[in-house]
Parts: structure tokens; sequence; C-alpha cells
């Protein structure tokens, strides 16, 4: 074996807004890969629109810096446990992690989760306390905190014995210790150079590459990116693809194309030794892994098994009475081939073809993860319908059902705790702990079901005045707990279709809460707004008013409209009932009930009770 030493691979980790991002960005600015004048977007790794709108990461970035002539292998990971099996794969291809820790909220549910799947994989950790500079800052104490979740989580004795560094990412600037300030992040780079091993391998050996992360390109198509373990990889070489789950799969394939990382680009190279990670293109059926071999000796790498999926939901043609007005890719054809491209780069993810050819089952990690999808296909000019999130059960030896559980880690405000407990009580869950935290917060720990968090989001928001913040964590599967009523108020039901009017409006918002305003066109069996009582409401809001001579239609405009409700893509999502559809356009989010007849849809109600 021999270590590589002019290359170091690491991965940034961290719970989602604690700076991951902002770091990767300062490291890049220092080591020059930018010119003296080049402008730089602020988060430049969060290429994809909806990240740098949410400013979360969802994919798995690869990057690379030079440093007093070490490469540096930078991999910036999300922190969003729906986007967990990104994390997964890639602590694979890395030697070490930097874990990045808010300097005032300390450890949170995501650290653990990141921190745990380190440590398991033996990873030396760099704990970079970020954020010093926020007023309200308590470093000291959060270095406690972080030792105190490696000891839960069974740390090593060489783990627990870490490098702490102490850092501003958005200053750019980064102290060994908290007394004495600096002005760059050299600390950082040395800490890294030290503490995170080099790569080994045996360069004699044949050829051993592990593919950890898939890259999707309209040009190449599937670009694979792994570390090259043993041996060296060269272009137009013959390997064999192998993998650890899959024993029959061995397939000969030739290396066409073959990139390393420079600062964020790829460049081209001839070939590439152990420790280097690199991405291959040109092997058109490769998936994450598939293990890369000299075809003397394939052998593959091990690789755990991605996270099952624990939700899923229908996506299916828009049949509503204004299908295809405002879409471009409408048809069932569109929608599959669309569905199943998606599966190139995501592994997490799951389709299925239905009974019915108009029909999908995508199943994913979270209500996140699948929003993500809607939002980008609905970009992208697709004109769809999906159904309300549902858990997939598993069953035990006995036929017992078994369902997806969820740790929740929720912080309010002391006066807003008991809401909180009293509704996750009606959604089966469990109180485990109850702590004070800072500043006169509460941390509620609970034990719930998955699908006892599906459309609660919102209404956590309202709850807590937008002031609380709440954390998940899958936690496994456990006994059915019982029957959850999603939603305790009905629906406001349009009864015809043509175009709202302010009249009819007008009456129907003495009912409940609109969601539209007048102009915007309706058909029968739409949904329209929320009622204040437990049943669903039919109304007439294209009604317009009787004229007579006394009565003049510019009486109309004496009429005041509440403003509506305008629900976002999540938001709609959170509301639909199991009887209702998302109608997702590239313009337009219609709700609707799945029955749009009125009477069929009140002989259905009648035939599930009886």
């Amino acid at each position: 074996m021999q270590n590589r030493e002019d290359v170091r691979n690491v991965a940034i980790i961290a719970h989602v807004d604690h700076g991951k991002t902002t770091l990767v960005d300062e490291l890049l600015k220092q080591s020059g890969v930018f010119r003296e004048n080049q402008e730089v977007a602020e988060r430049v790794m969060d290429s994809n629109d909806i990240e740098r709108e949410r400013g979360i990461t969802i994919l798995a970035k690869n990057t690379a810096v030079m440093y007093n002539g070490i490469k540096i292998n930078i991999i910036d990971t999300p922190g969003h446990a729906d986007f967990g099996g990104e994390v997964e794969r890639v602590l694979k291809m890395v030697n070490g992690v930097i874990l990045v820790v808010d300097a005032f909220e300390g450890p949170m549910p995501q650290t653990r989760f990141v921190l745990r799947k380190a440590l398991e994989l033996q990873l030396p950790v760099i704990v970079c306390i970020n954020k010093i500079d926020r007023p309200e800052a308590r470093a000291q104490e959060v270095i406690d905190e972080v030792l105190e979740l490696f000891l839960e989580l069974d740390a090593s004795d060489e783990q627990l014995d870490c490098p702490f560094v102490f850092a501003s990412a958005k200053a750019g600037r980064a102290t060994l210790e908290l007394s004495v300030p600096n002005q760059d992040m050299k600390p950082l780079f040395d800490t890294i150079i030290d503490y995170i091993p080099a790569p080994q391998g045996d360069p004699d050996a044949g050829t051993q590459l592990l593919i950890s992360t898939i890259d999707y390109n309209e040009y190449v198509g599937r670009i694979g990116v792994g570390k090259v373990d043993n041996g060296k990889i060269t272009v137009n070489q013959e390997v064999v693809i192998v993998n650890h789950h899959d024993p029959a799969k061995q397939k000969k394939v030739k290396v066409s194309k073959l990139y390393e990382f420079d600062g964020l680009n790829k460049v081209e190279v001839r070939e590439a030794n152990i420790g280097s990670i690199v991405a291959i293109s040109g092997i058109s059926d490769i998936r994450i892994g598939d293990t890369l071999c000299a075809p003397e000796a394939p052998v593959p790498i091990p690789f755990q098994k991605i996270s099952e999926p624990t939700i899923a939901m229908h996506f299916m043609v828009n049949d509503s009475p204004l299908a295809g007005k405002e879409g471009k890719y409408i048809t069932s054809r569109h929608l599959r081939d669309r569905l199943f491209r998606e599966l190139n780069t995501d592994v997490s993810l799951r389709v299925e073809e239905t009974d019915s050819t108009d029909s999908f089952k995508v199943s994913g990690r979270g209500e996140l993860h699948l929003s993500v999808l809607i939002e980008n296909m609905r970009r992208e000019g697709y004109e769809f319908a999906v159904s309300k999130a549902e858990v997939l059960y598993k069953y035990d030896e006995k036929g017992h059902r078994l369902e997806p559980m969820e740790q929740v880690f929720i912080d309010v405000p002391e006066e807003f705790a008991g809401s909180v407990i009293e509704k996750l009580g009606y959604r089966k869950g469990e109180l485990v702990n109850m702590t004070p935290g800072n500043g006169g917060t509460t941390r509620l720990e609970f034990s719930i079901p998955s699908r006892g968090l599906i459309g609660y989001r919102g209404e956590f928001m309202t709850d807590t005045k937008g002031n609380g913040v709440m954390n998940t964590l899958f936690d496994g599967y456990a006994p059915y707990k019982g029957d959850i009523a999603y939603r305790q108020l009905g629906s406001l039901i349009a009864f015809e279709a043509g175009e709202a009017i302010t009249y009819g409006l007008f009456n129907a918002q003495e009912r409940g809460t609109l969601f539209i305003s007048p102009g915007e066109k309706v058909y029968g069996g739409m949904v329209v707004g929320q009622t204040g009582r437990s049943e669903d409401i039919e109304v007439n809001v294209c009604k317009t008013k009787k004229l007579t001579n006394t009565r003049s239609s510019s009486a109309d405009e004496a009429l005041r409209l509440s403003p509506p409700r305008i629900l976002s893509l999540e938001q709609a999502l959170e509301f639909i009932d199991t009887d209702e559809l998302l109608e997702v356009t590239p313009k337009s989010l219609r709700i609707r009930k799945k029955i749009l007849d009125h009477t069929m849809r009140k002989r259905a109600a009648f035939q599930a009770k009886n």
C-alpha cells in the first residue's frame, strides 16, 4: 500500500443552513480559483435554480483547490434529511470530513445524522465552529455540546481527539484559538493537510474505482464520479463493471473520456492514479455502487445500500377540463420519459408503472424530496396532476403492518409549546423529551409516524407565528399506530365551470377562505377555498347578479372581497386530502376533487361509508 501525499479528499458535512456552501466559496476564493477581478456569485456551488432560491443544497457537488502544491478535493453535501442518500454515498470517496456547526445553534438533528454516517465509516473529523462573529455566538458551550454528541455516537478515542477550527465563513477567516483573531482561511487549509490522511492504495494492482455519484448531461449522457482506490485508470482502457450487491453483473466497457476536477471545472486528463476523484463519461448504463475493475481481477468494492424511500405520490396525466392549455409536455409518454430520466441522477427515487398507462407511482425520501422534483418539472414545461403523499408500509413475518417513524426535534418559544404538543398528539406523536433551550425557547423531541407529519409544516408555522424550527430524522419502522385525520376542515368546491365573478366570490367568502381571485377560470369539482366546517361545501363562484332597471352592474364595485390565500406548491401539497389531486402546470396550481362530477362524488362517498 502506498500513500499519495499530494492529494487530500474531504467532504463538508453539516445541518442545513450552518454555512457549508459559504465555507466552500471562501476556500475556492482564497486558493486562487477565481481571477482577482472576477465577479463571483454567492454560494457559487449551488448551481440549480431551486437551490439558489431556497438557499439549500440538494445535490452533492465536487470541486478541487490547490494549496501549497497539494490538491484538495472538496465535496459539498446537502444538509436536509430528504437528501441523506446523497451524503451516505459521497462519504465513500473521502478520507475525512469537516463537520460545520453553527456557533449559536450548536449541533442540530441533521448534524447527528451526517456525523453518525462519518463515524461509522471510521473517518477522521475536523470540527469547524462557524459564524463565530454572530452577536449571540457561544462557541465555548458549542464545543462541549459537540464532544457530548461524539460520545453519544460512540466515537473512538482517535475520533474524539479531533481538532477544532473557529471560523466566520462569511468574513473569510478562520483561527485555531478563539482569542487569537486571524484574517484568512490558512489555519483551516493547514488543518486539512495535517489531519486528513492522504489516500492509500496499491498503484501496481489492477484498476479499482467505485462510482459514488452520477451526473447527467444532455450531450454525453451519464457521467460516473468516483475515487480511484487501486491501480490507475486511463482513457481508452478496457474495464469490467461489477457490483457488490449484484454478483451477476459483469460487463466489459471502454473508458472514452476521463476528467478531474479543478476549481469549478472538469478538466480532461489522459490518466488518473490512486486517490484521484475522477468523472468518467461514455458508459451508458453506469450506476451508483458499480466498481470499474481491470478485466483480470474483477473484485467489487463493498458499498452500503442506499436508504429506502418512505413516501410515495402518484404522478398522472392531467385530465381536468382545463388540461393541455398551459403546458408544453402533457402526454403520458412525456411524463414517463421525464420521470425515468430523473432516475439517472437521483438514487433515492423510485418510479413504478401502475395498472393505468396514465399514472406512475413515484417514491422518495420525504415531501421536500418530491416537491423539488415537481417544481423542476413544472419549470421545464410539464403539465400533470399529483395525489396526496402516502407512506410506504412494510409487513413483518407475521403479516403485521409496519410504518416508517420519524424523530422530530422542535425548538419553539415557550408560549407555543402547548399547542404543538396538542397538535402532534392528534397525529399520533409521542413526546419523548422536553428541555429548556436558549433564550426562552423549549426543545421538544417526539417520536411520530411519518404520515403524521404529512401536511403539518404549514400548520406548525401558523401555530408558532413563524418562530418555530422543526427538524426530522428517519427512525426506522414500527407497528402501525392507528388512523390519523389529516384535515379538520373541508373544501369549498366550485359547482360549475366558468370565470369567477366578484358577486359569486363575495357570497362564497362567507363560507370560508378563498384561494382564487375574480377573473380566474374554474370548473365543476375544483377546490376554490377552505371552509370553516369539517364537511365540504359546494359554491357557485360564477354567479352573476340579476340586473333590473333599478339594479345596475356597477353596484358590484361596492362589494369588498378579502384577499385570497395564494398557496405555494408545498402548501398545496400539504393541503390536499386523500380524495383530491393537485393539478400542476407551468403557470398554475389548482386543487381539484379526484371525481369532478357532483353526483358521482356523492355516490362514491356513500359507497365508501357502507
